[in-house]
């Protein structure tokens, strides 16, 4: 089968850092889906494994996490899923990747692709839908329904991938007044277009922007980047008792700034369910489910912006670039091999 993998941690200008390959067909395990991979999205977390995460010496990896395809064969004790199904995913980190023709993925995080999705705006939500979702339901505690007393709740970073989505759901999920910081008009125009009350520049002090719109603080505050050097800003835009939860990699913060507050710090990571294989790993393939039906209802859109093109080294390295230049809105994703 076709797949695109590295060997050595390598700049994304470096030819090398991602190659086409040749690799043989997988074979499924009890609880495996064997999927022919339709399309892939490229997502922060492929590039700081690329330049972070070497191979063992003489041995290539692939990369890729979200994917969207067709079944294509069932372990022995698979239940849920028959050859043929459409379905996506976001994966694991233990397991080989994505970008290859056919996939290993255990059966239990997988959901069926929304019907009203082609693979290609199937395949840029599993991995930060899932994140968002954990994030602000788990995490942050928000309450699902339109409850009138549920506070502020303030999204860094809002016109990423994993802002775009947690906006739409936020907003039609739950009865939080939706703030987004966002830097850039073009940043600014998609998260309004997505649902958010507010928009704030996370350029300027963010206590202050807050004050600047008329909120004293935020009850929960959903902080996807840079969050080292937001975060003595962010500790002084928490609620009393309120609750902060990061997904990025930050350099060290100081969380006794939380301690005057009692605010807490929760960690959202996605791969934790399926790295640990916990008892609630199932929940994932669930909760994927539940987004394909709000999309297939409308509530949810697809935070597709872009397809660069058919899954190869060349383009692949193009992605990657453009992911590593901070720059993007929503998710870019390659469709066929």
């Amino acid at each position: 089968m076709k797949a695109v993998g590295y060997r050595a941690c390598l700049p994304v200008t470096d030819p090398q850092c991602l190659v086409d390959l040749e690799l043989p067909d997988p074979v499924p395990g009890p609880r495996d889906l064997l999927v022919r991979v339709h399309a892939v999205s490229v997502n922060p977390v492929d590039t700081k494994v690329r330049r972070n995460v070497a191979p063992a010496d003489g041995e290539t990896r692939v990369l890729g996490f979200d994917a969207a395809g067709v079944v294509e064969a069932v372990g022995e004790q698979v239940r849920s899923f028959k050859p043929g199904d459409a379905v996506w995913y976001a994966g694991s980190r233990s397991r080989q990747g994505t970008n290859a023709e056919l996939h290993l993925v255990d059966e239990r995080i997988v959901g069926r692709k929304p019907q009203s999705l082609d693979y290609a705006q199937a395949a840029a939500m599993p991995l930060t839908a899932i994140t968002a979702w954990e994030a602000l339901f788990d995490r942050l505690q928000l309450r699902l329904g339109k409850p009138h007393d549920d506070g502020v709740l303030l999204i860094t970073a809002g016109a990423g991938g994993v802002g775009s989505i947690a906006i739409q759901l936020a907003r039609r999920l739950s009865g939080a007044t939706v703030v987004a910081s966002a830097s850039r008009p073009e940043s600014r125009e998609q998260v309004l277009g997505l649902g958010a009350h507010l928009v704030i520049d996370h350029g300027k002090p963010i206590a202050a922007e807050l004050k600047a719109a008329g909120l004293r603080w935020a009850e929960r505050i959903f902080s996807i980047s840079h969050t080292d050097r937001h975060f003595a800003e962010l500790a002084r835009s928490v609620a009393p008792q309120g609750r902060i939860c990061v997904i990025d990699d930050p350099e060290p913060i100081d969380v006794r700034l939380l301690k005057a507050r009692c605010a807490s710090l929760h960690w959202e990571a996605m791969f934790t369910r399926s790295g640990f294989e916990t008892p609630d790993m199932a929940e994932q393939g669930r909760l994927l489910n539940e987004v394909a039906r709000l999309v297939d209802e409308g509530v949810v859109r697809s935070t597709h912006t872009q397809t660069m093109g058919r899954i190869d080294a060349a383009t692949m390295r193009a992605a990657h670039a453009q992911i590593e230049s901070g720059r993007t809105i929503g998710k870019i994703t390659l469709a066929g091999f």
